[in-house]
């Protein structure tokens, strides 16, 4: 069996998340969600990893680096890594890319002030990319992106200049029948995520838009998406990279302790399995970019 690395990536959205994606801006309750997530779901989420003995990748807007200084101070101190997401999560696609750019400035710096180092690793705000996001990524530098879900459990290589036709249906068929055209591939390393491996899809209730519920079963999260996922790699595959992802708005709850607790014990309980940082996996997937090819039939 070749190597199987499981990265949680935590993503901190705290109060930015509910003034750039949803939808909370002008209400102080939800806005009061976002505190809880930073004040009380961060040290949970520290206190659980340190339980556990796994370190982790965070994505902290600038936002939550700036409201919640001590907290993130407290995960950085506790040896984990920590990443670029946005400021106040914007999606980049609304953006200019002088507004995309200014905003990454100013989030590495924020980052290199409380670890003294230049992070290595983004995250787009919404999973978004801009026509400008890949660029802009190679400009500054990054050792990888971890945003986007052309392959389940394999990096690649982020590309810059994909290009696709939409369908304007006030013009002749001709006009869109064209088929998707990949771009060039940059040196960063594309370590793919899932929404299928995400906690906000099911978990979180948000009033507007009105496409999350909030009140899933965490058990059945669990079960039927995130263990399922880790067995078909690991008895299918045999070798490959298993990230999902969580927010201290969701998994800082006193509820879903246990069940993450119980998730990390699982996957310790298989051999050749290993909590990894994202970093870490970049650089393994950098060196040798076989590493995590499929030892199975299965892609």
């Amino acid at each position: 069996m070749g190597d199987i690395d499981v990265a949680i990536g935590v993503d901190a959205d705290c109060v930015a998340g509910w003034l750039g994606s949803y939808g909370g801006a002008d209400s102080p309750a939800d806005l009061s969600r976002g505190l809880s997530a930073g004040n009380e779901g961060i040290p949970r989420l520290v206190q659980l990893f340190e339980d556990e003995d796994v370190e982790t990748s965070w994505y902290v807007p600038g936002h939550t680096i700036e409201t919640f200084r001590d907290e993130i101070e407290a995960v950085a101190a506790a040896g984990h890594e920590l990443g670029v997401h946005g400021y106040s999560h914007e999606n980049p696609t609304d953006l200019s890319r002088e507004q995309e750019d200014a905003i990454l400035e100013v989030s590495i710096d924020l980052i290199e002030d409380v670890t003294g180092e230049e992070p290595v690793g983004h995250r787009a705000s919404w999973w978004e990319f801009s026509e400008n996001t890949p660029e802009l990524v190679e400009k500054h530098g990054f050792l990888y992106d971890s945003s986007l879900m052309e392959r389940a459990f394999e990096p690649g290589w982020m590309r810059k200049g994909d290009d696709w036709t939409p369908i304007q249906y006030e013009q002749d068929p001709e006009t869109w029948m064209e088929p998707y055209e990949y771009g060039e591939e940059t040196d960063v390393v594309e370590i793919p995520i899932s929404w299928y491996r995400d906690d906000i899809p099911p978990m979180l209730f948000i009033k507007q838009p009105l496409y999350h519920a909030g009140y899933k079963d965490p058990k059945m999260m669990y079960e039927q998406y995130y263990k399922r996922q880790f067995d078909f790699l690991y008895n299918r595959r045999g070798a490959g990279v298993y990230t999902f992802t969580i927010h201290p708005d969701l998994h800082g709850l006193p509820h879903m302790i246990a069940h993450l607790e119980e998730f990390i014990q699982y996957v310790k309980s298989h051999e050749n399995a290993e909590f990894q940082t994202l970093e870490t996996i970049a650089r393994k997937y950098e060196d040798d970019p076989s590493v995590y090819e499929s030892e199975g039939d299965y892609v």
